[in-house]
Formats: structure tokens, C-alpha cells, sequence
């Protein structure tokens, strides 16, 4: 579906459902270069289960117009503008990396919108190495090329996928590939000048889910651990074997952690 975001084209997928507005509504922030087609699986499902589903493309990403936002603050409010434009009077939110980032901002500035919330692959701060934020503001492509050697364990590098025929780490090459221009550098350079994710994680108000994957080298497991420390309500799940990739390496065990956390 179109939505009118603040004056700027925004798409969202549905998971093939019309939205019907009286339902519990769940958002999936995706995380840098990427854009809702990650969310494939879970989006759907949700869809089809009871759930209002929107898996948005961020400003300048996928299929929505608008330039992208160069500071994790500047997404919460934009998301807050989301949820407005949808008529979303408060959400489950799901975000992962940059969008975990996002969420975790959202829910601190916005309680009342935001029922709980589910971080993938975060970590505070959110390092990124020197080497790749200058291939990025180069639109150089082996800042995606980089990417996906940290972000998928070396199993799946390999092969992996469970659909026989398909590369993972092709196919996440390819979707970065597609991104605009810039896209990229600003997605990072939002996730380095980050400062506030302790902060806004003693301000949350609401319940918390951490999925880490264990073989995370984009964000290590051990960047998320001053977050769980500051999070008043919260559960962790650690995908063994796993990057940072996690919907894609293990689409069904992030599934049955969100389906867990929403359930109670």
C-alpha cells in the first residue's frame, strides 16, 4: 500500500491483507541499505494471523520516495508520522540493526504509541569500521560487498539456504545493490552518531525483545549487553550459528521468538 508520510510517497507491505484497523497493528523497520522484502516471512504471517501488518520501506529506500534520514532521532519521529498516516493509534514495533536503533528511540520518545517492541541485531553504540563508512560515501560497492561478508556466519557465506537453488549472500548483495545513491553512507552514519540508546533504553516504559545471533561480527553480541542491562522489562533470545542476517539465515526461529513475545 501508498501512504502519505509527511509529504513524502511511502510504501508499506501488508503481508497481502488490507489493514482493518480495529486489530493489533505490528511495523517492521528494516535495517541500512535494505528495505521490507527482509521481512518477507514474518510480515506475512503476522498478516494472517490477526495482526495489522506494516513492513515499511524507509524515505529513499526500496519503493518509497523522499531522501533518507541521516540520524536514528529524525526515524523515530518520521515512524511516530507513520503511524499516524496509517491510522495506527499504538504498535508492536520490530526493527532491525539501524531500524532496531529506531525502534528503540520510537518507543523512549513515544510510550504511548508504542505497546512493545522487538530489537534484532542491536547493539549501543553501533561501531562501524572506518573502512566501511568511506567505501559508503564513496557509493563504492565494496561497502555492500563488506556488508554481507560480516553479516552472514561463514556457513551460510557457503550455501545454506533452505530453499535448494537460492544464495543467500547473492541475494543480499543484489538488494543492497539496488539502493540509491547515498543511501547506504546515510544509513551508517546514523548508526555511528547514535549517542543515546542507554538513555533511551532507561526510558522505555514497555516490554522488550533482544534476537542476537551468536556469530553477529556486525554487531557482536557483547554491544548489546549495556542495552539488556538498561531495558526494565525485557527477554533475549540468542540464535546459535547465526550473523546478523538473521531473517534470512534463520527466518523461522525469528519468527517463533516475535510469535512468543507477542503471545504473552
Amino acid at each position: 500500500m501508498q501512504l502519505d508520510v509527511a509529504g513524502c510517497a511511502t510504501y508499506a507491505y501488508t503481508g497481502t491483507r488490507a489493514l482493518e484497523r480495529g486489530r493489533p497493528a505490528i511495523v517492521f523497520v528494516h535495517g541500512a541499505a535494505n528495505d521490507h522484502s527482509v521481512w518477507a516471512l514474518q510480515s506475512r504471517y503476522f498478516a494472517h494471523h490477526g495482526f495489522d501488518v506494516i513492513a515499511v520501506d524507509l524515505p529513499g529506500h526500496g519503493r518509497s520516495a523522499g531522501t533518507p534520514m541521516n540520524s536514528v532521532e529524525a526515524i523515530a519521529d518520521w515512524l511516530a508520522r507513520l503511524f499516524d498516516a496509517a491510522n495506527l493509534p499504538s504498535v508492536t514495533l520490530v526493527g532491525h540493526s539501524l531500524g532496531a536503533l529506531a525502534t528503540l528511540e520510537a518507543a523512549a520518545r513515544f510510550p504511548a504509541r508504542v505497546e512493545r517492541i522487538a530489537l534484532l541485531g542491536p547493539a549501543v553504540p553501533m561501531a562501524v569500521a572506518d573502512a566501511l563508512l568511506e567505501a559508503a560515501r564513496n557509493d563504492d560497492p565494496l561497502a555492500y560487498e563488506l556488508i554481507v561478508g560480516w553479516s552472514h556466519s561463514a556457513a551460510r557465506l557457503l550455501g545454506g539456504n533452505p530453499v535448494p537453488g537460492m544464495w543467500m549472500a547473492g541475494t543480499a548483495l543484489h538488494l543492497m545493490r539496488r539502493s540509491a545513491p547515498g543511501a547506504l553512507f546515510a544509513d551508517l552514519t546514523a548508526c555511528a552518531a547514535y549517542q543515546h540508546g542507554i538513555d533511551a533504553a532507561t526510558a522505555v516504559q514497555c516490554p522488550a525483545l533482544l534476537v542476537l545471533g551468536a556469530g553477529d561480527l556486525m554487531a557482536p553480541t557483547k554491544g548489546a549487553q549495556a542495552l539488556i542491562d538498561a531495558l526494565a522489562d525485557k527477554r533475549v533470545v540468542t540464535l546459535p550459528a547465526c550473523g546478523h542476517a538473521m531473517m534470512a539465515e534463520q527466518p523461522d526461529a525469528v519468527l517463533d521468538a516475535l510469535r512468543d513475545f507477542v503471545s504473552r
